[in-house]
């Protein structure tokens, strides 16, 4: 069994390991991400705070604001929580080649700037977008969402067989039985030798890199699935655990698109505090801000969002309902812990993939695990060269 588990572990890792490295480095930058863009565009993202406490203009009047300089554009979603001394951003619908996220001085309601979301062609002001894309899709659209998804799959089954790997031979004597003699014959897995050749220490930065985050190791892989590879994902979790319907799932979509709701905005979002506040008082809950409100076409519905103490994600919210555009009837809600097991698992693993919780000691963390599945990966496929030099010089060798 081990030497197919051997032959699993070795394609499977040759296999991912050009997209594992890309993965990983960009990870690693991703955690960062709002940090690198404002580096890098700073006269779009970051703006002076009035000297006299002045407050922010409300959401619906920038969003005319940016509706008014792109008259030929829609504009679908609300961000409803902005950050003292940062732009408010909109992504607008318009015919292309148009931009498709504005940057605005929310307290002035001034157009700082605009762009097509990661359209490196278009220059540096999109490298942020840019890394993403590479991240979630290897800037290949839906093709790269599957491809990536199939790789995290196998990523996920791949730790698995991993650490099995790293597990002592069974036990030849009387003497090596029992699990205390089994952790003391494991142990060497988890230390790089010191002195080592450059093999041995290739092999030792292998097997202990990998044994040492397992944990996390596993929770990006099948964050991964979740997030390219929902097939996959949802009927394996479904079989576990318990879930909520889907807030998208609640407004199935319609013959026809319908470009605009029934409700004007204003009379939506008062409708949409108004069923969140008798959400928090049916279940329990304190909503502590609000996130976003989105309008969906395809299904004629708005869909809420607020974060409130159910929500783990300490930057976005996923306290969520939805309701008809067009009557404001509620249509369902959805609540990320608490009211559904896989739901609270999900919303776990999503948020530590994320990197939104326990703040700047778990960034640092994530960036450096992202270093770590590059470092894996490229040690892994050393290994595979110098075993096959090895196989060329002495044929014969297994």
């Amino acid at each position: 069994m081990r030497r197919q588990i051997v032959l699993l572990h070795r394609v499977a890792g040759l296999a991912m390991a050009l997209f594992l490295v890309i993965a990983g480095l960009t990870g690693s930058l991703l955690v960062w991400y709002e940090e690198i863009d404002a580096a890098i565009n700073p006269g779009w993202l970051r703006v002076a705070v009035p000297a006299d406490g002045r407050p922010a203009l409300p959401p619906l009047q920038l969003r005319a604001a940016v509706l008014e300089h792109y008259p030929q554009a829609a504009s679908n979603y609300l961000m409803l929580h902005g950050q003292p001394g940062r732009a408010a951003i909109f992504w607008v619908q318009a015919p292309p080649p148009a931009v498709d996220t504005v940057f605005v001085d929310p307290y002035t309601g001034a157009v700082l700037g605009a762009r097509r979301h990661g359209a490196i062609g278009d220059g540096l002001h999109n490298l942020a977008p840019f890394i993403y894309e590479l991240h979630q899709s290897l800037a290949l659209g839906r093709t790269g969402v599957l491809l990536l998804g199939i790789v995290a799959l196998l990523w996920t089954i791949d730790c698995f067989a991993g650490a099995w790997l790293t597990f002592p031979a069974p036990a030849r004597h009387p003497a090596q039985a029992g699990w205390r003699a089994w952790l003391r014959r494991w142990r060497p897995a988890w230390r790089v030798r010191q002195p080592a050749s450059t093999y041995q220490r290739h092999y030792d930065l292998h097997r202990a890199g990998g044994l040492w985050p397992w944990a996390l190791l596993f929770v990006f892989a099948w964050s991964s699935v979740a997030f390219n590879l929902p097939a996959v994902y949802q009927p394996v979790m479904d079989a576990l655990f318990a879930r909520q319907p889907e807030p998208r799932a609640l407004a199935p979509r319609r013959a026809a698109a319908q470009p605009q709701p029934g409700l004007d905005w204003p009379a939506a979002l008062a409708r949409a505090r108004h069923l969140m506040a008798g959400e928090s008082h049916r279940h329990g809950f304190t909503v502590i801000e609000e996130s976003s409100l989105r309008y969906d076409p395809r299904s004629a519905s708005f869909h809420y969002r607020v974060r409130s103490d159910l929500d783990v994600n300490e930057k976005r919210g996923n306290t969520s309902l939805v309701f008809d555009a067009n009557d404001g009837r509620q249509l369902g809600s959805f609540r990320p812990t608490g009211a559904a097991a896989g739901d609270t698992v999900t919303s776990w693993l999503l948020t530590l993939h994320l990197a939104h919780r326990w703040g700047l000691p778990y960034r640092l963390a994530v960036t450096g695990l992202g270093l770590v599945v590059a470092m894996l990966s490229l040690t892994g496929v050393y290994l595979w060269w110098r075993k096959r030099q090895g196989r060329k010089a002495h044929p014969g060798r297994p």
